[in-house]
């Protein structure tokens, strides 16, 4: 469990993002019951307090409110250091095209481990999903802006993420029941990839 310092730097960065009027802060603000219905817009102009920024880090991190969380954080008895995990993927922010923000971004969560940064809008037209180092974009449009059988028969790759540990990432998606468009192959050129596709047909090359 992170120390209750860390817990403070969350809610202040939360606090300066929404003096710094970033939409992005909107989606965190409507987890209070109070402000369920605010929008984007409306949630910039509120009377936003430290005291609320921690309550939404505390539901956040799954307690009912700050005091709770202190608590909790209080009262964990300290643990050894975990070994630190071995980065899989390098910086990658290519913007992808789908028909929906929200759903496109829970299956890069659910299928693929990626977090969901952002979601901007009311619903979503504009978000980010990030793992490690590597960044994906997501933006909403009315039509695919490639024919799908278009994609397919030209190999299409829509984002490249260089993957270190390319074979233990590929085990973790076939466990995870991911089907790839492509099995980890060996290229020609050296290297060894393989390639998801997503909701809307985008396809996402893990490269070692």
């Amino acid at each position: 469990m992170p120390v209750l310092e860390t817990y403070k730097k969350q809610a202040k960065q939360l606090l300066r993002w929404h003096r710094d009027r970033n939409h992005s802060v909107g989606g965190r603000i409507r987890q209070l019951p109070r402000y369920r219905d605010v929008t984007d817009h409306e949630s910039l102009a509120l009377n936003f307090k430290l005291t609320e920024a921690q309550e939404i880090i505390a539901l956040e991190a799954g307690y009912d409110s700050w005091a709770a969380l202190r608590a909790a954080v209080e009262d964990a008895s300290p643990r050894p250091p975990e070994a630190p995990k071995p980065v899989l993927l390098d910086a990658a922010r290519p913007v992808l095209f789908v028909r929906n923000v929200r759903a496109a971004a829970e299956f890069y969560r659910d299928r693929l481990g990626f977090r969901v940064d952002f979601l901007h809008g009311h619903p979503p037209f504009y978000g980010s999903v990030s793992r490690d180092d590597a960044t994906l974009h997501l933006r909403f449009v009315h039509e695919p802006v490639l024919a799908a059988d278009t994609a397919r028969e030209e190999g299409l790759i829509m984002a490249f993420i260089e993957t270190r540990n390319v074979k233990e990432l590929y085990a973790e998606y076939l466990a995870a029941g991911v089907e790839p468009a492509q099995k980890l192959t060996k290229q020609a050129w050296g290297g060894t990839d393989f390639i998801v596709r997503d909701l809307d047909g985008n396809t996402v090359a893990f490269v070692g």
